[in-house]
């Protein structure tokens, strides 16, 4: 759950820029994307297939 605690002289436009940002690094635009709609095996060996090379990139293997 991404949270965000807002400043006692922060303006509420940035506070929501700040959760924006921290809801695009925690991936849950992209996941819920992908729950909404049809994803083809095309799309989901492409997708598996970035993972793969992230984490082998990070050095963790599966």
């Amino acid at each position: 759950m991404t949270q965000v605690t807002v400043g006692e002289n922060e303006a509420v436009e940035s506070a929501l820029r700040r959760f924006k940002r921290e809801v695009v690094k925690a991936g849950i635009f992209n996941e819920l994307r992908r729950i909404r709609h049809h994803e083809t095996p095309v799309e989901k060996y492409k997708r598996k297939q970035r993972l793969r090379s992230k984490s082998r990139r990070r050095g963790r293997s599966r």
